[in-house]
């Protein structure tokens, strides 16, 4: 009795356990099923939204009565037209619907309005070039050469120039000229018409750095005739022979430590109308002046005023008169040298006022504490052209030294003017 409930224990299980199966086997199938159609709805769903589209970008493209409402806002005369005439035109469906619409929007909301129709007709018609596709032509290589071998470092040739810091500059005039010269001037001469030649030449050294080594050589001489003169037949009126040297150290910005060196004499003698007495000649007299101090170099009005302004307090000086008749003159105190020792100072300036004047100006005062020597010497330069100049000189000149003047005391005073060819570099 017992085995047989056992068996249709296990008869029943199997059974339940093959229908189990076969459900499952069954759901299985219905869901693949149904994932299937899913699929198929999908796909049918994307056809017709695709297909809807095609239509609806065809719909578009073939009619554009409805440009004007999608368009940014802008007043069309045809439904104005339209509004205000006693027979109105009427055209299709749409286009009357589109205007009334554009009417409307023009009433209620002209602020939208942006543009007008006359000012599209002056831009012009829409482009038809520009709605083709832009296709771009590309060549391929077959093959790719490969890049050649180049070391990382390639030597360089270095070719170093040693700079050069000296400096050349020449000045020269040839010229004719009218002077004035005071009866009492140190060196003689006579006022008249007469003839000038000068040519200033330098030679300076600059590292750009802290030293500068600047020498100047100046020579003018000038001749002159008189009738009124019947002892000479020509007579100096314009002699300097004149050599200063400069050993710069900078010390701060524009500020240098100075060593100067200053002579002076004439090349040949001076004399006066119808006077046989010589009141200048070669060494006689013969200034020579050692300085010790600071200089400033000067440059202002953007470049246009440029120099130097020298101060010396220690300074020696050497003046020396080879004619034993000009002593007295010169204020050697009746002999050849005299030495002494004192203060100096110089002020050498260039001034480009405009491109055709320039003011050259030095100013020269020594003191030896017993008498006083000042020289201010005036060029004002004229350029007429490149090789053609005009030059007006003042030179007032004190010195204390010298015999007094009943008229003019210790003062002396030239001045000339002069026209002629010039050249520099």
């Amino acid at each position: 009795m017992r085995m047989r409930n056992v068996f249709l224990l296990l008869v029943s299980l199997f059974v339940a356990q093959g229908a189990f199966a076969q459900n499952s086997r069954q759901n299985t199938l219905q869901v693949l099923k149904n994932y299937a159609d899913s699929i198929k709805i999908l796909r049918h769903r994307l056809d017709s939204i695709q297909q809807e589209n095609d239509s609806l970008r065809k719909k578009v493209e073939a009619d554009g009565r409805y440009y004007r409402l999608f368009a940014p806002t802008t007043f069309y005369r045809s439904g104005v037209n339209k509004s205000l005439s006693m027979n109105p035109e009427s055209g299709d469906e749409v286009t009357d619907a589109v205007d009334a619409a554009m009417i409307d929007l023009y009433l209620r909301r002209p602020d939208l309005v942006k543009d007008t129709e006359s000012h599209l007709d002056r831009v012009g018609s829409v482009r038809e070039d520009v709605n083709h596709e832009v296709k771009q032509t590309v060549e391929l290589v077959d093959q790719v050469e490969p890049l050649p071998d180049e070391p990382e470092v390639v030597p360089v040739g270095i070719v170093v120039t040693k700079p050069n810091f000296w400096q050349f500059k020449f000045d020269g005039y040839l010229q004719f000229m009218q002077n004035y010269v005071s009866g009492n001037w140190y060196k003689g001469g006579e006022s008249n018409y007469s003839a000038v030649s000068a040519v200033t030449l330098e030679l300076n050294y600059n590292d750009k750095d802290k030293y500068l080594f600047e020498n100047k050589l100046e020579m003018k001489l000038g001749f002159q005739t008189s009738r009124s003169d019947t002892v000479h037949k020509f007579k100096t009126n314009n002699d300097l022979l004149r050599l200063t040297s400069k050993l710069d150290m900078r010390a701060y910005h524009k500020w240098y430590y100075s060593l100067q060196l200053l002579a002076v004499t004439q090349f040949a003698k001076g004399f006066k109308a119808n006077d046989d007495f010589v009141y200048s000649d070669f060494f006689s007299p013969f200034d020579l002046n050692i300085g010790l101090g600071m200089e400033y170099k000067v440059k202002a009005l953007n470049g246009r005023l440029t120099g130097t302004l020298n101060f010396l307090p220690l300074t020696y000086n050497l003046r020396y008169v080879g004619r034993s008749a000009l002593f007295d003159a010169n204020g050697t105190k009746g002999k050849h040298a005299l030495h002494e020792f004192g203060s100096q100072f110089t002020g050498d300036i260039k001034w480009t006022i405009i491109d055709q004047i320039i003011w050259k100006s030095r100013l020269y005062a020594y003191t030896s504490y017993r008498r006083a020597l000042i020289e201010w010497e005036n060029q004002i330069e004229f350029k007429v052209t490149k090789y053609i100049s005009a030059n007006l000189f003042l030179y007032p000149r004190f010195d204390d030294a010298a015999i007094r003047d009943d008229n003019s005391g210790y003062w002396q005073f030239m001045e000339y003017s002069s026209l002629g060819l010039s050249y520099s570099f």
